[in-house]
């Protein structure tokens, strides 16, 4: 059985031998990095890792995957290790993912040169001055990792190793910050991208590597990131609406895992604690869950849980009304009543079609209740979706009760966020198609709104700002008392109360 000595010098003293030893085995435990990870016993076998051996699996069917995660959950060790296999051609006995038989040209990229350095070049090789102590053995790097040219030290731009086999697999090493151009060119068989990119830089690697994975018609791309930039292009492509997926993890020929601290085994519950309390309020769900929700962007960075009440009946009494935002691509509206109680506003229904007659829209709109009145877009006066006549006038002679709404858009933004913020405006759980908008309703890097999906956030502007002047009660159902009958209720020792009586 060899123990390590064969390589001990002889003549060394026992002490100095037995030194030599100690050296010499962290050494080859240190270049053996990979083997570390995954094991099948242990506080952290295998099986406790469900969300990582899933994302590898799914390798095998997808060419899309991400890995949406909170913040030390491991998602770069897994992009690394992942990375390595392909590399080296050495897949563990449990792997159910893609296979490379054959060397792969490869790219794993971050945000800036710097970063790459210190998270992917970190995992994949280990620090500075011990390349080979990373995710790829020691023994299968060929030759010297290239450096990189530019001011950031110690930064890698090209390493080879040895596929098994025989031949050798190419990594390059790239950043966003070089911009898109430098992802064209070549063919890749695979790419990680390790927090989120560009949708410019997206679209190349999924180019680059379209055809050229032997047996399965495609390369593979996987992007491994905490969204703390919010609902992204990227993060949209991923998630439909912007609504976190209720178990399902594949969208069309995507794959998605969300991840958070639950799980990840190796963070302890103290420690768990200790990130939160360090974490913005507005990033917790993204750090700790993966949930990009209140991205820096967003118009309304409110959690959706705070306006949501579950769907009531509600009393007579309440004055309502509705608020329209048309066009021919896309007609909506919404319906609102008044708590004037608590001078809360309830959002309980809402409507959006798009290409179809203004009829259509009508009768849909007076579904709900012929006798509430409407503000609209106050546009509406001076187009039409399709023939240049008056849109709101036809809705008029569709039967329509309609006024223009006040249209200051950052003046009702600021009404808006206002009142949900307070808790006087608040939407009932049903109305999913306004939750999908409210998601993704945002300013971009220069910070215009991004008129895109936001229909209904628009009605509820129009709402807010105009509703209530126009808001009525059904009078067919109820008739407020008279103040004849409201002296009856009153109890005869109760009469100093008069005095505070509106008549």
């Amino acid at each position: 059985m060899l123990t390590g000595l064969e390589d001990v010098d002889p003549h060394l003293s026992a002490e100095r031998a037995f030194i030599a030893l100690t050296e010499d085995l962290a050494r080859r435990h240190k270049a053996k990095r990979i083997d570390q990870y995954y094991p099948d016993t242990g506080p952290l076998r295998r099986e406790l890792y469900s969300v990582h051996t899933r994302f590898f699996a799914a390798g095998y069917e997808y060419r899309e995957r991400a890995i949406i995660a909170g913040n030390r959950i491991g998602k770069s060790e897994l992009g690394a290790y992942e990375m390595a296999c392909h590399l080296t051609g050495q897949y563990p006995p449990w792997w159910e993912g893609a296979r490379f038989i054959n060397p792969v040209r490869a790219w794993a990229a971050g945000d800036t040169t710097q970063t790459v350095r210190d998270i992917g070049q970190f995992k994949l090789l280990g620090p500075p001055g011990e390349h080979g102590t990373g995710m790829i053995p020691g023994s299968l790097i060929v030759g010297k990792p290239k450096s990189k040219a530019g001011s950031v030290p110690d930064a890698i731009e090209v390493v080879q190793v040895r596929h098994i086999s025989g031949g050798i697999s190419t990594l390059v090493f790239k950043s966003y910050d070089q911009g898109r151009r430098s992802f064209q060119g070549t063919h890749q068989d695979i790419i990680w991208l390790d927090e989120e990119c560009p949708e410019d830089v997206y679209t190349e690697c999924l180019l680059r590597t379209m055809d050229t994975m032997e047996g399965n018609g495609a390369g593979r791309v996987t992007l491994t990131f905490t969204p703390l930039m919010g609902l992204t292009p990227i993060v949209l492509s991923f998630l439909p609406g912007g609504k976190v997926p209720d178990g399902q993890e594949s969208i069309g020929d995507k794959y998605l895992i969300m991840a958070g601290w639950d799980d990840a085994p190796h963070l302890a519950p103290a420690e768990k604690t200790a990130l939160l309390k360090a974490c913005p309020a507005h990033q917790r769900l993204a750090r700790s869950k993966g949930v990009p929700q209140l991205g820096s962007g967003a118009i309304y960075p409110i959690l959706e849980e705070d306006i949501t009440v579950r769907d009531f009946e509600m009393p007579i009494h309440w004055p309502r009304a509705y608020a329209m935002d048309v066009g021919w691509n896309n007609t909506a509206a919404i319906w609102g009543a008044w708590d004037r109680d608590t001078d809360t506003l309830y959002i309980y229904a809402a409507y959006k079609r798009g290409q179809v007659e203004p009829a259509v829209h009508s009768a849909a709109i007076k579904a709900k209740g012929d006798w509430i009145p409407g503000v609209v877009d106050p546009a509406s006066r001076g187009r039409s979706q399709k023939d240049g006549t008056q849109l709101m006038q036809e809705y008029t002679d569709a039967g329509l009760e309609l006024s223009p709404a006040l249209n200051a858009v950052e003046a009702g933004i600021h009404k808006v966020y206002t009142g949900l913020s307070e808790g006087r405006i608040k939407v009932f759980a049903s109305l999913s198609i306004l939750f999908d908008e409210y998601r993704i309703y945002r300013r971009d890097e220069k910070g215009k709104i991004v008129k895109t999906f936001d229909h209904l956030m628009d009605c509820l502007r129009y709402l807010v700002m105009s509703g209530r002047d126009v808001a009525i009660i059904n009078h067919k159902v109820y008739q407020p008392p008279s103040w004849k009958d409201r002296l009856k209720k009153l109890s005869s020792g109760n009469r100093a109360g008069l005095t505070h009586m509106s008549f």
